[in-house]
């Protein structure tokens, strides 16, 4: 599955700051029914991909800090998932053994495979999360 529940619950994190409020983690996660834990979680990766600031005390919170139309579902999958690939060989870095027990030989399945996840990627790269998220 690409999307999965922590790409989900960060686009809905995205879209309740998205109207420029800041918001404490607790608000997130009761307002957009995301379990308090994995609110802190996303937050974190939200923040270190440049997408929300976190302040902390008194007065802290989350705010956006990224402009939605130039954020697209792809960066955001990337941001928020370790493996977001069609299949383990399309992994950046991926040593096939498959490969190396036959000399190097050309995996038809993985031409096949890299080809649907460039295709993937370019989809999922050529839509603004605030189409998404707003419909605009």
């Amino acid at each position: 599955m690409l999307i999965t529940k922590e790409t989900d619950y960060a686009l809905r994190i995205l879209r309740a700051l998205a109207g420029g409020d800041r918001l404490t983690a607790s608000e997130l996660a009761a307002n957009e029914q995301i379990p308090q834990q994995f609110a802190y979680k996303i937050l974190k990766k939200l923040h270190k991909a440049g997408f929300v600031q976190i302040a902390r005390g008194a007065d802290g919170g989350c705010t956006l800090d990224a402009n939605l139309s130039s954020v697209t579902l792809f960066q955001l999958i990337r941001a928020m998932e370790r493996d977001a690939t069609v299949s383990a060989c399309t992994a950046p870095g991926y040593e096939c053994q498959w490969r190396r027990a036959h000399g190097g030989e050309i995996c038809k399945a993985h031409i096949h495979l890299a080809q649907i996840q460039q295709a993937i990627n370019r989809e999922l790269d050529s839509h603004a999360l605030q189409d998404i998220l707003f419909g605009n």
